[in-house]
């Protein structure tokens, strides 16, 4: 991870909903200055499928950023998406012979299994370094440099338009929390403890480097 800027300040967010803390969530913070430059092509991220199941189910990465689609299982799968931000699909394989894909714009791309309807996963493709989803804890920590930014946060359960609200930064750590208005239940926690410890893997990992 690079550097982080000698200026740069600490943002807390906290994220819930009416029942409670909400893992999951990705919070990214936009400046409203001009958009810094995609990711290298260097950058890249992993959506593995165990037990016929994505692992994350929500992977954020930084628009320019490629992702890996290992398949961890026994059986064969076929990852594919139909999302405007980015189409693809994958042949049917196991193991770790598909090519990783490239998500080059911003937006959201849901993506699937051709021969397991059941399975959803979530790509947030963002135009900011700024990001990071949130774990058990419902809470992610930035390191921005001081400044004005628009606070976003969506979640796949969210109701209606995402959540936006401008925050300005000074050189003071910052603490905000974020209350969501969802529907449906909340996702069963998985009983294999090989998914539930790769969840937390790739949700602690998913901080973007600051530049």
């Amino acid at each position: 991870m690079a550097a982080l800027p000698a200026a740069a300040t600490p943002v807390t967010v906290l994220v819930a909903d009416a029942a409670g803390p909400l893992a999951d969530a990705v919070v990214s913070l936009q400046p409203t200055a001009p958009a810094r430059p995609p990711a290298p092509a260097s950058a890249t991220a992993t959506m593995d499928q165990v037990n016929s199941q994505f692992v994350p189910a929500v992977l954020a990465v930084q628009a320019g950023s490629w992702v890996r689609f290992p398949n961890s299982d026994q059986i064969r799968h076929q990852v594919y998406s139909f999302s405007p931000a980015k189409r693809f699909e994958l042949p049917l394989y196991q193991g770790s012979t598909a090519k990783p894909v490239r998500f080059e714009q911003a937006g959201l791309v849901t993506v699937g299994c051709n021969i397991h309807d059941w399975m959803v996963g979530y790509v947030v493709v963002l135009d900011t370094p700024y990001f990071a989803v949130t774990g058990a804890d419902a809470q992610v920590r930035l390191e921005v440099p001081p400044g004005a930014y628009e606070l976003r946060v969506w979640h796949p359960r969210l109701s209606g338009a995402g959540y936006a609200q401008p925050l300005q930064v000074a050189r003071a750590p910052l603490r905000q929390a974020v209350q969501l208005a969802t529907h449906g239940p909340a996702p069963v926690v998985p009983e294999d403890p090989r998914i539930r410890a790769l969840q937390d893997k790739f949700r602690g990992s998913q901080t973007a480097p600051t530049r």
